[in-house]
């Protein structure tokens, strides 16, 4: 299935994973809200919601640059009321804003804990709230989280308990509304990437992080393929990229990696026998 003139909101879709997935669905046509709260260009991060329009359209698609800070409500409203007017309806969210502090709970400053609590567990719930009136109204609706698996293994808790908290929020976000939203055949999933990703973000980890990471293309090859199945038939799952893509034939990885000579680390929140963490 392709989403050629389908409609995808992005939240923070001006960088990294989340502009990364709006160029997959632009080389399909597709109609594409770019929300972020980057309207100006950011002293460290490149990319704004209007250089990621422009690649958009560039690519294929239609973009419409929505500057949107999903810790306000009414500017959520706006943004959603802007996409529906612009595009006729949605077809797809995304939801990808998200904030990282890897502090543990004595080191954590109360603002930073308040930040992650708006934008992962609020924000994300409240894009949810504002788009499902108009998806459910779409033929074949997808809300897509890049949210983890939903797994207790004590040490992530033990290490940076308030992201886990947030990160894991989101993922129950998932849960909810593919059981409340079933019968208006709207679809909930959630992807989260085996490895670290090679972002603005992560370099902000570190150099070594950044080079033992994959590209954000493979996270957009596999949102792809999600958000273009029958939605009825696939909500619910928490789907890990490269899981995805070896289900649909995809054998070698190696044009994924930033760096295809070196270990890649294993992203967090992601449990296999002998792996090679990323601690933060």
């Amino acid at each position: 299935m392709s989403l050629k003139d389908k409609t995808i909101v992005v939240s923070g879709g001006s960088r990294g994973i989340g502009l990364a997935i709006a160029l997959r669905a632009a080389r399909d046509g597709a109609n594409i809200a770019v929300l972020a709260k980057t309207g100006d260009p950011h002293p460290v991060l490149p990319g704004t919601i209007h250089t990621a329009a422009e690649d958009i359209e560039s690519t294929g698609g239609r973009a419409l640059p929505i500057l949107c800070d999903v810790r306000d409500e009414a500017q959520i409203q706006s943004a959603v009321e802007q996409a529906v007017s612009h595009f006729g309806g949605i077809d797809v969210l995304v939801l990808n804003a998200s904030a990282l502090n890897l502090s543990g709970t004595l080191a954590l400053p109360t603002k930073r804990f308040d930040l992650m609590a708006s934008i992962n567990q609020r924000g994300t719930f409240l894009m949810g709230k504002t788009c499902l009136p108009h998806l459910v109204k779409a033929r074949n609706p997808h809300i897509l989280a890049i949210a983890p698996p939903l797994e207790f293994a004590d040490h992530w808790w033990g290490e940076h308990l308030a992201w886990t908290m947030m990160k894991y929020s989101m993922s129950l976000c998932v849960r909810g509304w593919s059981h409340e939203f079933k019968d208006a055949g709207v679809a909930a999933n959630a992807l989260w990437p085996r490895t670290t990703i090679a972002t603005a973000a992560t370099r902000m980890l570190g150099e070594d992080v950044f080079a033992r990471s994959r590209k954000p293309e493979i996270m957009a090859d596999a949102a792809h393929w999600i958000v273009t199945q029958e939605s009825r038939t696939c909500s619910g799952n928490y789907f890990v990229d490269e899981a995805v893509l070896r289900e649909t034939g995809v054998t070698d990885f190696d044009g994924y990696a930033h760096d295809p000579s070196t270990r890649l680390y294993l992203d967090l929140l992601v449990d296999e026998p002998g792996g090679h963490y990323f601690k933060g």
